[in-house]
């Protein structure tokens, strides 16, 4: 028997997947308030792969998920040019991996551990397993809400309000400028002078 998937985006009843997959991400990071420069030091992840046919594919796939995320969520910026001579007003400069910085092997968090949830069987797929390719992604999110927390603790040492907007992603630059030292101030204020 094959499960039939029923879902009216015109009114939105119904199920539109047979299954979700969930995971949980904690990470430690350590930044360099002078640099604006992350480190990893350790992350953690929980992942339901409802019964793994096999747990080595399945922790590889979710690291290699992992890691994508978090260059999308730290590094992967997209800067789009101002109208020049052979330039249209709003064309993508960082177009691919030779114009942005990925996730490189010193990227990595020290310490990786990754945990695969047991006894959560899916009766809905073959052989009870479940999908691992991309939900693990998200995950890498984990590190850009570990470095708010960093900044966060930086603007409290500096008497800066602690409340602030982190875009993605948070760049060596970005960091840099919302710790708010006497430096960044200076810069901010002459910015905008």
């Amino acid at each position: 028997d094959c499960e039939i998937i029923v879902y009216s985006s015109d009114v939105y009843v119904g199920s539109p997947f047979s299954y979700f997959t969930f995971g949980a991400g904690c990470s430690l990071v350590e930044i360099d308030v002078l640099t604006g420069d992350f480190k990893v030091l350790k992350t953690d992840i929980v992942m339901d792969v409802g019964k793994s046919i096999n747990p080595a594919v399945d922790v590889g796939q979710i690291e290699g998920a992992f890691v994508q995320g978090m260059g999308l969520f730290t590094m992967e910026e997209m800067v789009y040019l101002n109208e020049s001579r052979n330039t249209q007003k709003g064309a993508v400069f960082t177009c691919g991996p030779s114009t942005y910085k990925i996730p490189c092997f010193g990227d990595i968090p020290a310490s990786l551990n990754v945990y695969l949830l047991h006894n959560a069987p899916n009766n809905r797929a073959v052989y009870s397993s479940k999908a691992i390719g991309e939900p693990p992604l998200f995950l890498g999110a984990s590190v850009l809400f570990a470095i708010k927390d960093a900044i966060s603790n930086a603007r409290r040492d500096n008497g800066a309000p602690v409340l602030f907007r982190l875009n993605s992603p948070a760049t060596s630059e970005h960091i840099r400028m919302l710790c708010c030292d006497s430096i960044a101030s200076k810069v901010m204020k002459d910015k905008k002078d």
